[in-house]
């Protein structure tokens, strides 16, 4: 560690400068001059860098202080007017676990451990419809032990200071999904011959309007606040991964998206909403197709910059399994692909969209052939830099979630994603370190860039890039 690193971390006088390429910093979304900041005050007066959770602790914040809801501004998402780049985790599991007295230890455990990595953001279900402990047992009807275990979910992960996002149906038939709705609406009588009709069908959108008024108005047994009114909520996520195959125009997806997203809105305006889609590019944009991972990305009714630019959603969501779209076994390419398809959707979010992209789903089996824990790290260190090369421009790559974090003895659960924290000390440096620069970055540069500017060495290059912080 050199002597500036060195000088951060005690607190000493620090001098941090933004300037990319000897041209003007971004901030904010907006250009500026290089600018530089003094950090000067004792260690008490200092943010805390890594393994915090600080989940938008800002320098200011006092633990007495009311947790700040994440706003968007422009390409970022901000707290107290501070940038706030994310580096997260998926548990999907989190209420099925903690409606088990048995289990519910290992819901305190995973938020323990994200937090002591640094990580501030958790995407998990807020839905399990009609299967084995299900929240939603029939339309409207709810098992208030399951909501309850939802209810700790909310109130552990706002105890280690991380953020939720909370996804409200999934697409696929795990925890019930569109296909548990065709199903309700078949016993109702309804004539129903495809799980996509969940799109398009009135009664069928009614149940799912219903679902998420009953969600977003939810009073939190444990901490008596609302959802809709809940700082620890990140966002509202309309669908895990909407396809509809039914309608490759996307016509379909596109108008209940519309609906949707609008609906959310009209219950809970201060919360994000973002689709929850895996980033496939559609009919609207021909030449945005070259970066699909196959042919068969434009055939399931999604349009990513199309569906994202809808009344009410605030960010874009992408996934990224290359070992599922490209090929099952390891190489080489698979690098290749997750750069250019990350690098894409930041020029779509930052050219078209107008507003933060986050990369909510990304991983790597541990059954794909040829795998090995390193090439799961270096997949891992090439999301987070290139993430990177969009914050140190202050630019629209709002951050990233793995798929997936468990602590040890869920084995069982494991899809093949899963990474053990406790066993897995070379990741677990990896995002220690990625969340140590997000913090960095986080904390010394202000939405309103308030500071004198002076063209100095780029010393903030130095905090994100150097390896060994």
């Amino acid at each position: 560690m050199d002597v500036a690193l060195k000088l951060l971390f005690s607190c000493v006088v620090v001098v941090f400068v933004v300037f990319v390429n000897d041209g003007p910093a971004v901030c904010g979304g907006e250009a500026m001059e290089p600018l530089e900041m003094v950090v000067d005050g004792a260690e008490n007066q200092c943010p805390s860098f890594s393994g915090s959770g600080n989940g938008g602790a800002y320098p200011g914040d006092t633990e007495d202080d009311a947790w700040p809801m994440v706003q968007k501004k422009g390409n970022q998402f901000v707290v107290n007017d501070h940038p706030f780049y994310v580096n997260g985790f998926n548990t999907y599991w989190l209420m099925v676990f903690a409606a088990d007295e048995s289990t519910r230890g290992k819901v305190s455990e995973v938020f323990q451990q994200a937090s002591a990595v640094g990580l501030t953001v958790c995407r998990t279900w807020a839905f399990n419809d009609g299967q084995w402990r299900a929240l939603q047992k029939s339309p409207s009807v709810y098992d208030e032990v399951v909501f309850k275990a939802l209810d700790f979910v909310v109130s552990e992960a706002k105890k280690y200071k991380i953020r939720l996002i909370l996804s409200l149906i999934n697409n696929w038939e795990a925890y019930g999904g569109k296909a548990q709705y065709v199903k309700w609406g078949k016993a109702a009588g309804l004539n129903l011959t495809s799980d996509d009709q969940f799109f398009s069908h009135p009664t069928l959108k009614s149940y799912y309007k219903a679902h998420v008024k009953t969600v977003l108005n939810r009073v939190n047994t444990f901490t008596n606040i609302t959802y809709k009114d809940d700082p620890t909520i990140f966002a509202w996520e309309l669908m895990n991964e909407p396809r509809c195959t039914l309608d490759p125009s996307g016509d379909t997806l596109q108008a209940w998206i519309e609906e949707m997203a609008v609906f959310v809105k009209s219950i809970d305006p201060k919360h994000l909403v973002e689709i929850g889609m895996e980033g496939f590019y559609g009919l609207s944009t021909p030449n945005r197709v070259q970066y699909n991972p196959n042919t068969y990305a434009q055939q399931v009714g999604t349009d990513f910059i199309r569906n994202h630019l809808v009344l009410g959603i605030d960010f874009a969501s992408v996934h990224i399994y290359a070992d599922s779209w490209i090929s099952p076994s390891i190489t080489d390419a698979h690098l290749t692909f997750t750069k250019s398809w990350m690098e894409a959707h930041v020029e779509d979010a930052e050219m078209y969209l107008g507003m933060p992209v986050l990369f909510s789903e990304f991983g790597v089996s541990a059954n794909d052939p040829g795998y090995n824990s390193s090439f799961r790290d270096t997949l891992i260190s090439l999301v987070y830099k290139t993430l990177l090369n969009s914050t140190k421009k202050g630019g629209a790559g709002a951050g990233s979630l793995l798929w997936q974090l468990f602590p040890e003895g869920t084995d069982y659960m494991d899809d093949g994603y899963a990474v053990v924290l406790s066993k897995s000390p070379s990741t677990s440096n990896i995002m220690s370190l990625h969340s140590t620069r997000l913090a960095i970055f986080n904390s010394v540069c202000s939405w309103h860039c308030r500071w004198g500017c002076k063209k100095k060495d780029n010393i903030l290059d130095a905090f994100l890039y150097h390896d060994d912080l």
